[in-house]
């Protein structure tokens, strides 16, 4: 597919798992595409390999992004942690930071993109929220609260950017199978007294009907249709993908 043809796309956390599939899919689709990440030889790396170019920027650094001015058709806003642990036992600083990562960076960076789309009557927001974006699990109060205000912050962008050609739009996965969840698998063993083989189907898919990991492709194919031209009348929107578990 060329559909992305001649546009430019920008992918926060570009340089692994979620994040790099998703730039090699926008690429794929012919998309010139950005690898914005913190490991700048990772992004670059993968840059070269899809023909783009990266950005090696700390996105914790919030006050270097007020004044940012983006030239790019297409936005993913994928960059994220985690963190296991009890609200009595969390760190506030720790849950600033992780505000500050999926909440007040993406909205800098929507608010750095939106007038090149504006100009040009169209743009393409996509956030990676998650099923913590509609749905709570203990122990991850930070991550949680963070992607429920991304959801908030991609409808408002979807209702203001509507008239100017501009969708927002959120995908919302399961555990995906990515560094990130591994790192997890770990963390929720200590914090739950189990064994790491028991932890992803007893906790991480214990309310999914499906009882596999996401693969950060799938995400990535949902992410390339929603920046496509044929996704034109979606906005506002999250799309969940999982395996069943907010049909509960």
């Amino acid at each position: 597919m060329t559909d992305l043809a001649g546009r430019t796309a920008l992918v926060t956390g570009g340089a692994s798992g979620i994040g790099a599939a998703c730039v090699r899919e926008l690429a794929g689709r012919g998309a010139t595409v950005v690898v914005a990440d913190v490991d700048d030889v990772a992004a670059k790396a993968l840059a070269d390999e899809v023909g783009g170019s990266a950005w090696a920027i700390d996105l914790l650094d919030v006050v270097a992004l007020e004044d940012l001015v983006l030239q790019t058709d297409v936005l993913v806003n994928n960059a994220g942690v985690q963190t296991v642990a009890p609200i009595t036992e969390f760190s506030p600083q720790r849950f600033r930071s992780m505000l500050a990562l999926m909440v007040e960076a993406p909205f800098l960076l929507i608010r750095a993109a939106l007038p090149h789309m504006f100009a040009q009557r169209f743009g393409r927001i996509v956030n990676v929220s998650s099923v913590h974006g509609i749905r709570a699990s203990e122990y991850k109060v930070a991550y949680v609260t963070a992607k429920h205000g991304l959801e908030g912050l991609s409808k408002v962008t979807a209702l203001e950017g509507g008239p100017h050609g501009v969708t927002s739009n959120c995908v919302n996965p399961g555990y995906v199978r990515t560094p990130l969840v591994a790192k997890q698998i770990a963390d929720q063993a200590r914090t739950h007294g189990v064994p790491e083989p028991e932890v992803v189907e007893t906790i991480l898919l214990s309310e999914s009907a499906i009882k596999r990991l996401v693969e950060p492709e799938e995400v990535a194919a949902l992410v390339g249709w929603l920046a496509s031209p044929s996704a034109g009348m979606v906005t506002g929107a999250s799309y969940t993908m999982d395996g069943g578990w907010s049909a509960r």
